[in-house]
Parts: structure tokens; sequence; C-alpha cells
């Protein structure tokens, strides 16, 4: 009876609730949008502009794998790696730097606070594809 209904509804949500959630913390409007084209297909996107809402997010979702921009406003996000990386839950969560910081020193910085992986922007499309399909299988 209704049953049908509820249960395509259900089953709606399900196939939603498959796609492995991805956050993006950056300050850029630009970039939300542009990492929405790139991953929003397989994964499901969601965007935070600044620190604080990342870490938000990150309690109130399951979030697969966060990607992460250096400069922001406030806490930066070499702050937020840190202390996520404090945090026993968030250890092993594969955090992406993307930023538009590209010398060595930059790098080095994002690695010691944590970041499993350091990509400048622009970025190439489809070797985040990959490294973010590396971490989820």
């Amino acid at each position: 009876m209704d049953k049908g209904g509820i249960s395509l509804g259900k089953n709606m949500s399900e196939t939603e609730s498959i796609k492995k959630t991805i956050l993006a913390v950056d300050d850029s409007k630009v970039m939300h949008e542009m990492i929405r084209q790139v991953l929003g297909q397989k994964y499901r996107v969601l965007v935070a502009d600044n620190a604080v809402d990342g870490l938000s997010m990150i309690y109130h979702e399951q979030v697969a794998v966060l990607l992460l921009d250096v400069s922001m406003p406030g806490i930066d996000g070499l702050e937020l790696c840190r202390t996520l990386r404090s945090i026993p839950q968030f250890q092993t969560l594969p955090i992406i730097m993307l930023t538009a910081r590209d010398n060595s020193f930059d790098k080095v910085q994002g690695h010691l606070a944590g970041a499993t992986e350091y990509l400048t922007k622009p970025f190439d499309a489809e070797k985040l594809n990959q490294l973010i399909s590396s971490f989820l299988n």
C-alpha cells in the first residue's frame, strides 16, 4: 500500500547515502563550484567557507575525504589540519591540502601539519579524482 511509496523514497535516499562524502573547506566560492563540478558526479560534496564551519561539519557528517585550503581568514588550513590530527577519531581521515601555496617550504609545512597529500591550485581534476579513489579503496 503506502509502504511502496515509502520504500521508494527510502531507496532513493539509500542510493544518495551510498555516495561517499567529500568536504571542501575553502573561502573561495569559485573553488566550491569547481570542486562540485569535478567531484559531484561520484561523490556527495559538502563545502564550508572557514575552518570553524568545516570542523562542525566533520563532527556532524561522515566525511570520507577532506579537501583543505591553507590560506583562509581566521584559522588557516594548517591549524585545522593539526587540530584534526590531535583528535583520535580523525587521525586517519585523508586530508588533501588544495592550495595556491606551491613552494617546497609550504608543502613541508602541510605534511608536518598532518596532510595526507598536497595539491596546488589550479588543480588537475583527474589527479584529484585518482587521489580520492585511492584513499577510498
